[in-house]
């Protein structure tokens, strides 16, 4: 673990917030406009990682991926407000390290506008001190550019910052900054993979992540976690 972090650099989606069944929706509503054959919700769930046309290369034949991506972004602007869990411990473990001084930021490859408004959604905006993500930079995690940029933002001494995610692009962003990478289990992406993957912790939520990477233990409905 890395002792005393003061910055910390979550990811969106599988980390903060559970965003799957908009985001079936949008690639239930593209592959039907093309006529493709629509897999079930856990089949796309467990193709999701990276980019949105990283997984579309899934579904799609590769000269239709520029006009699927039109089709998935266009019906995604219209419903991404609709239904946004935030997964458990999120909202307590972002306002506990607010509280503790900590600088805080998401970082993410979801389009960097709409993550922002979801973040404004959902009323964490005033405890990050920004969201970067997809059409922010030319760059896309687990690109170093990315990573270095983001480290360049936050403005904390780079040996104190970590970073939290779900999934191995997250990992890949992390050690290619030299910088340590606690997963949760939450988002589309097993412990089997996050170990192969070489995470520097893996954990059940964020639950268990803030008591074991922060020495919070959060209080959730009245409990101590």
């Amino acid at each position: 673990m890395t002792n005393n972090p003061r910055g910390v650099l979550f990811d969106l989606d599988g980390t903060l917030i559970d965003h799957f069944n908009v985001i079936y929706q949008c690639y239930e509503y593209t592959l039907r406009w093309l006529d493709r054959p629509v897999p079930d919700f856990e089949t796309v769930r467990r193709a999701t990682g990276g980019s949105m046309e990283v997984t579309m290369k899934y579904f799609v034949e590769k000269d239709q991926i520029k006009e699927a991506g039109q089709i998935w972004r266009q019906h995604f602007d219209k419903i991404f407000l609709d239904d946004i869990t935030m997964l458990p411990g999120a909202r307590e473990l972002v306002e506990e390290l607010s509280k503790r001084g900590y600088k805080q930021a998401v970082f993410t490859n979801k389009i960097g506008e709409q993550s922002r408004k979801i973040i404004t959604h959902l009323g964490l905006d005033s405890m990050m001190e920004f969201v970067l993500g997809a059409n922010d930079t030319p760059n896309r995690k687990p690109q170093t550019a990315f990573s270095r940029e983001v480290l360049d933002r936050l403005k904390v001494e780079k040996s104190r910052v970590v970073f939290v995610g779900d999934s191995p692009f997250d990992i890949q962003a992390a050690h290619c900054v030299s910088r340590p990478a606690y997963c949760v289990t939450t988002g589309t992406h097993t412990e089997a993979e996050l170990i192969d993957a070489a995470a520097d912790g893996i954990f059940l939520n964020l639950i268990e992540l803030a008591r074991e990477v922060f020495s919070i233990n959060l209080e959730l409905a009245g409990e101590t976690a």
